[in-house]
């Protein structure tokens, strides 16, 4: 079973969930956004999708210094490339198109549905670009964004070393100035995403590095452009030092990188000496709702092939019926596709609301709108990757036997899901940003406001009174109360200056807020199908997002209220609880 792009599901979304109508402006109409997709589709269905396979068993050689995608793979990302896609969202100055970041997140999850593997070059590219456009020189972003932003040159990020990861107050690569605004950059980075490959003909390094007498920690870091390539055409002072074996996105070459075996690799700065994890964070903020698209992606392929799997599957009988059933007719079946299906659905809404927050904040609502987008954007990417693992192995269970091997495929999505709580800040990490920094925004007033919308949409629910909303209404209602208390709880804590009290609740709180906003979107879809059917649309996937939004309500959304008890009460004893860990 290959891939699928759900354009119609994926355009339903962005008009009812995210609000594509008002970030199109005049001169783009829903018509014209619905041709995007397809064409999108047409890319992502046809061209990468059948590639994935190959990517996953041929891997990524290193030999003599140079690593080889697998065959097809160039030419993929050449027609992807001059499709225009690598630039549809940047700025037009640079060569970009323009368009709302709404539209590109869903084309995001297609490239990445169809094959995260290669989605993951784009999406590092696109956040080298816009750290390069935020804080780069005139002449930096003269030379390198139009290469950039065409995709005809990619970009990587390289923060981590051997004994830095998550703290990169451990960096130990250095820089030293050699005048003409060049540097001499030394040092050795891991875990870099398509570090070398043969996908284009240079390879733009965005590289933390210490200048000498530098501050300690974190303020003590600087950013440098180091290309593979230097501008006289002559090869940089870098290379890949070997790859590493991964459990999945074989596709993908994961280097380690040495910089100045021969004195030192030339690069320029970017921002400000000492200020560039400042810039680097604009590359990960960018790259973070990129990875929960990722999941959302990943996904929405795993549902397509376990509900294809379970319609052909013929196993048992199910009650009722008079010969053996196709498994999809099992209850407990149903069950685990209803969940894969209501999960990335839940997980797309949030995705394309954060999308939207981030348009918004181009705009007249500014700053308002910027913060909403800081606050969901921890939501986006812990919650849709989480959730993809958990869709990826039900995925398996459904195919039973035979998703533990690989001829199906579903043992592939599984094990490529698995990086995605990892790496752009694991998710443990996002949810100490989501409480201790994104919680206090304006007081508390971001995250009010976000609270006071999804009442909005419980109160519509509850005001339509719809039969076949079941108990969607009240379970809405009774999950934003239960993310009230645990969020004043947690402002409580913060604003007391307890943070051993705030975050052991940290993660089961993220986990509560993407429930409950991805249950919010889901009953906001279920509205907009309602109010089409009563106006005569014959849609029938309208009655199926009506059903799905019921279920994710009245058999995930539940959890919120044990969820909530967890980050009130689960931190008091986790000081005692930790002697059992060393005792």
């Amino acid at each position: 079973m290959t891939y699928r792009a759900p354009v119609s599901e994926m355009l339903f979304a962005l008009r009812h969930v995210a609000g594509l109508d008002a970030v199109l402006g005049d001169d783009l109409t829903a018509d014209d956004a619905r041709t995007i997709l397809e064409e999108a589709a047409r890319v992502a269905d046809g061209v990468i999708a059948p590639l994935n396979r190959a990517g996953d068993r041929h891997g990524t050689p290193l030999r003599d210094g140079a690593v080889t995608t697998a065959p097809g793979w160039r030419e993929a990302y050449r027609t992807w490339i001059d499709g225009g896609w690598n630039g549809l969202s940047a700025d037009p100055d640079h060569g970009g198109q323009g368009l709302p970041l709404l539209l590109n997140a869903a084309c995001t999850e297609m490239w990445n549905g169809a094959s995260i593997a290669f989605g993951l070059c784009p999406l590092l590219t696109a956040g080298g670009i816009e750290a390069l456009a935020q804080h780069g020189s005139e002449d930096l972003k003269a030379r390198y964004l139009g290469k950039l932003v065409s995709g005809e040159w990619t970009a990587t990020m390289n923060l981590t070393e051997p004994q830095a990861g998550s703290d990169l107050a451990l960096l130990r690569s250095r820089a030293e100035p050699v005048g003409d605004g060049r540097y001499r950059i030394v040092g050795a980075k891991i875990y870099i995403t398509y570090g070398e490959h043969d996908l284009a003909d240079n390879i733009v390094h965005l590289v933390l590095a210490r200048l000498k007498d530098a501050p300690a920690g974190t303020r003590g870091i600087s950013l440098f452009l180091v290309p593979k390539v230097l501008p006289d055409g002559t090869l940089n002072d870098l290379r890949c030092s070997g790859i590493e074996h991964k459990l999945g996105i074989h596709g993908s070459p994961t280097c380690s990188m040495a910089f100045g075996d021969d004195g030192g690799a030339i690069g320029w700065l970017i921002g400000e000496e000492n200020r560039g994890l400042a810039c680097m964070f604009t590359m990960m903020n960018a790259a973070r709702l990129g990875v929960g698209l990722q999941g959302v992606g990943i996904a929405e392929r795993a549902t397509q092939g376990a509900l294809a799997y379970a319609r052909e599957r013929r196993q048992g009988r199910a009650p009722g019926a008079q010969g053996t059933s196709a498994i999809v007719e099992h209850a407990d079946v149903q069950r685990m596709l209803l969940t894969m299906k209501a999960y990335t659905a839940a997980a797309r809404g949030i995705c394309y609301l954060t999308a939207a927050a981030l348009d918004a904040a181009r705009g007249a609502e500014g700053q308002a709108a910027h913060d909403r987008a800081s606050l969901l954007t921890p939501v986006a990417k812990a919650f849709s990757t989480d959730i993809a693992n958990e869709v990826t192995s039900l995925g398996v269970q459904v195919h039973g036997g035979m998703g533990f091997v690989e001829e199906t495929g579903a043992a592939q999505h599984m094990r490529d899901a698995r990086i995605l709580g990892i790496y752009e800040g694991t998710n443990g990490i996002q949810a100490i940003d989501l409480v201790t920094r994104k919680l206090p925004l304006r007081d508390g007033a971001t995250v009010r406001a976000q609270l006071a919308s999804l009442r909005r949409v419980a109160e519509g629910l509850l005001k339509d009174a719809d039969p076949a909303y079941g108990h969607m209404g009240a379970r809405l209602r009774a999950g934003i109360e239960a993310l009230d208390r645990a969020t004043s709880f947690q402002l409580r804590a913060l604003a007391s200056n307890r943070p051993e009290t705030a975050l052991p609740g940290a993660t089961p709180y993220l986990r509560l807020f993407g429930l409950v906003q991805g249950a919010a979107c889901l009953a906001q879809g279920a509205r907009a199908a309602r109010a089409a059917l009563q106006a005569g649309d014959t849609d029938p996937g309208h009655a199926g997002r009506i059903a799905l939004a019921r279920f994710f309500a009245e058999n995930e959304l539940t959890a919120a209220a044990g969820l909530a008890d967890t980050v009130m009460d689960g931190g008091a004893f986790t000081e005692t609880a930790a002697l059992a860990l060393v005792g």
